[in-house]
């Protein structure tokens, strides 16, 4: 490596690049975007000393009629107006109508037709099953009809007089809808699955009630219109629900079962006190050999299932002959017991049984070290064909076995990740009650960040698909004509999974692994879980939070990160080597000859010693001088004087700077993708030995385009690595070298006919029948 000697006069500082734009300056203070505080959320992102919110009560009595997939209901609403408000008009959420037939999901959607097309897909192209809601009446608690308008999946219930500040108002609803198959019907969050082999239905049943639409002090009514992708904005209450099945069916549903000798056996409540005592393994309440017999013998009764719910935003229920239930209880910190539970058909198992209910304790273990003690008696996981979707308390799941009882590890894995992920959903949004159908990644990205730390935490080196900075890498340097800043409303999002659920998640995971640091971002993380659990809070909320909690101002972070579609790409452009001129004759004299050495000769000088027999002043020797044979690298007294008179003008702190005769590093930046990070480095010696360096994103303040840090060392640098431990998701590693490295691609080799559509374990089951029929046949030889 060829150093740049300095001159005698070393002055390192920081270095200025010149004027920016100040309007694109992503270090310009984020005041401008957020809400102002005010007496409900103040500066410091905690509710302010006047902070209010609703809260609506629901009675309910609901029927499943198996025969026709029907929810039947009558509910009673209690809404009680806590705002400094008086509200003229009350709006109910009915999202079943994003069903109807005249729904704006089928009408906005874009379509378009091909050359060749199947019938699916052009009965696709129009509605074919009403799923919308049916009123049959609106009443006020005397029983006189209140009027109403229904406007798509919203309806605006007309009161008889302005609703006061601080007074309440109670109503009766009845409705029915007709339940959507989740596997014919176009998906969905909520409805039936049909299993023909035994003639039978599971439900997940959601969103099967009208619903109180969000008021807040700062968005009014959410009254948004439901498309399907952005979820729900919804008020806390107590639940009282009544809900009738078929009597053989098994329910699970948010809150407390109020009436177990009612509707279990004596072996059922037996077995379920016994998990209520059980912490390490789940004891088996309803087993698949009894799930086995209901399925056969359909029962023609039925019975009435009571729960109640304290403080809890919404309600869901699942229910199915078809279900076998273990449980296990779950003792937190504070000493309370949570019931950790599963239901799910035989189709599930094994793997449900092995896994589901330890996901579940798992998961309310971690995400209650990270927030705060899970505060609901139980905690459910419902097997569900192709859904992943959260309820208070409850969640469906999918994950299912082949034929034979085998799985891939794509889905144990899948499995055990979405139900991390929907039991997560119980403290995003459930109790930190954000407004889903504005802000998707303030409950999806912020538990898909704690999904990953408890996935991390179920097995060491967990294939977890988001979280870590280099699985984000691919959509963050897509095109951007694709791609949506993170503060876009759910309805309106490019790459739904990447923006809402990868794109939040990595960020948080970069703010506390590379910005923050792990203990900063853990104790200020948590102080915004607990200030505004079972609360409403914005995105602004938790942006003031995290600095306030922390001392440490991340407006360049939100900013960057959430407010633009800019990558991170920074490159190495250069690294000069440099060392102090010491002024010593001896040393820098050696230094110079070891230079010329290591420089080598040029080629004509090699070729001349042979091509040229004698010079002319080898010839004629009268043409030498003292300059033919002067050596300008020998040292004479006099440059040892003048080094001795140097060196005795020079402080105590200067001869120890020249003693060190370190050598320093000057490296420079470029910001090619636009968005500042910190630069984190890894530098290699001589020796072996290696250094990691970490600079504050602040480095890129004065000049956000390129920018040099000099480093000083005492070893030689042999090589340097920018981001060596793929924490910042730069999208270009080629130019985070020096020297520069090559990546070698490989492609990989196949013939037709290969075997594929096996699992490990299939393939390992075939494997050990081959070789025990090898055996069988040389033990007959």
């Amino acid at each position: 490596m060829k150093y740049v000697y300095l001159g005698l006069i070393v002055f390192l500082s920081g270095l200025s690049y010149g004027q920016q734009d100040n309007t694109k300056n992503p270090f310009q203070q984020l005041d401008t975007e957020l809400p102002t505080p005010n007496v409900y959320r103040n500066a410091a992102g905690a509710p302010g000393h006047a902070y209010w919110q609703q809260q609506a009560d629901y009675k309910m009595e609901i029927r499943l009629d198996d025969e026709q997939q029907r929810i039947y209901g009558t509910e009673r609403i209690t809404y009680h107006n806590n705002s400094p408000d008086q509200l003229d008009y009350l709006w109910v959420q009915l999202d079943q109508n994003v069903r109807s037939l005249d729904s704006d999901t089928y009408t906005t959607e874009r379509s378009r037709l091909d050359d060749r097309m199947t019938l699916g897909q052009l009965s696709g192209l129009e509605p074919s099953f009403d799923g919308g809601f049916q009123i049959d009446h609106v009443k006020n608690a005397g029983g006189k009809d209140m009027p109403y308008y229904i406007q798509k999946t919203m309806m605006r219930i007309e009161l008889p007089a302005p609703l006061a500040s601080g007074e309440e108002v109670t109503f009766d609803i009845k409705f029915w809808y007709n339940i959507n198959n989740r596997l014919v019907d176009g998906g969905g969050r909520s409805g039936s699955e049909y299993f023909e082999e035994d003639d039978n239905f599971l439900y997940t049943i959601a969103q099967f009630y009208p619903r109180m639409a969000l008021y807040t002090d700062n968005e009014g009514w959410q009254n948004k219109q439901f498309l399907g992708r952005g979820e729900f904005a919804l008020t806390f209450g107590d639940f009282d629900v009544k809900i009738t099945v078929p009597a053989d069916h098994l329910v699970a549903a948010t809150g407390t079962l109020e009436n177990e000798n009612d509707v279990l056996t004596r072996q059922q409540r037996q077995r379920l006190e016994q998990a209520r005592q059980e912490r390490e393994q789940p004891v088996i309440i309803a087993s698949q050999e009894e799930a086995i017999e209901r399925e056969k013998t359909k029962s023609t009764k039925e019975k009435t299932w009571h729960f109640t719910a304290e403080n809890v935003r919404d309600f869901a229920f699942a229910s199915s002959r078809k279900f076998i239930w273990d449980a296990m209880g779950v003792e937190q910190d504070n000493g309370t017991v949570v019931m950790a539970m599963s239901m799910y058909p035989k189709e599930g198992n094994p793997l449900w049984e092995r896994f589901s209910t330890k996901a579940v304790a798992h998961t309310l273990k971690w995400y209650t070290h990270y927030t705060f003690d899970y505060p609901y008696p139980a905690a459910w996981s419902i097997n569900a064909a192709e859904i992943g979707m959260e309820y208070p308390m409850i969640c469906f799941n999918f994950g299912r076995t082949e034929s034979d009882g085998t799985y891939s590890d794509r889905t144990k894995y899948g499995m055990i990740g979405v139900i991390i992920h929907e039991v997560g959903h119980n403290y995003f949004p459930m109790i930190v009650n954000s407004d889903e159908r504005q802000w998707t990644w303030m409950d999806e990205g912020l538990n898909t960040f704690l999904q990953y730390l408890t996935e991390q935490q179920w097995e060491r080196d967990y294939p977890s698909r988001r979280g870590p900075a280099n699985k984000i890498v691919d959509y963050m340097k897509g095109d951007k004509q694709y791609i949506s800043p993170i503060m876009t409303n759910s309805e309106s999002i490019w790459q739904f999974g990447n923006n809402a659920y990868g794109k939040p998640a990595t960020a948080l995971n970069i703010l506390r692994e590379s910005v923050m640091g792990r203990e900063q971002f853990d104790y200020a993380f948590k102080t915004y879980a607990n200030r505004w659990k079972f609360k409403h809070p914005a995105p602004a909320d938790l942006f003031r939070t995290m600095e306030d909690a922390s001392a440490i101002d991340l407006d360049w972070f939100w900013r960057g990160w959430f407010y633009t579609t800019d990558n991170v790409d920074i490159a190495l452009t250069s690294v000069k080597p440099y060392r102090i001129n010491t002024r010593n004759p001896v040393a820098e004299n050696d230094r110079q000859r070891k230079q010329q050495r290591e420089a080598g000769r040029n080629i004509s000088s090699i070729r001349n010693e042979e091509a040229i027999a004698q010079t002319y002043d080898e010839i004629d020797t009268t043409l030498r001088d003292y300059y033919t044979d002067y050596d300008p690298l020998e040292s004479t007294v006099l440059d040892e004087e003048e080094y001795q008179r140097y060196l005795e003008g020079l402080s105590d702190a200067e001869r120890a700077t020249l003693e060190a005769d370190k050598y320093y590093y000057e490296l420079t930046f470029k910001n090619i993708g636009g968005l500042v990070m910190p630069i984190i480095l890894e530098f290699t010696f001589a020796d072996g030995t290696k250094e990691v360096k970490r600079i504050p994103a602040e480095i890129w303040r004065m000049g956000t385009e390129e920018v040099s840090k000099v480093f000083p060392f005492t070893k030689e640098v042999t090589a340097v690595v920018l981001d060596p431990f793929l924490e910042t998701a730069d999208v270009d590693t080629s130019n985070n070298y020096y020297p520069s490295r090559s990546s070698q691609s490989r492609f990989d080799l196949y013939q037709r006919g290969e075997r594929n559509g096996e699992n490990p374990m299939q393939r390992d089951a075939r494997a050990r029948a081959r070789q025990q029929s090898g055996s069988t046949g040389s033990q007959r030889k």
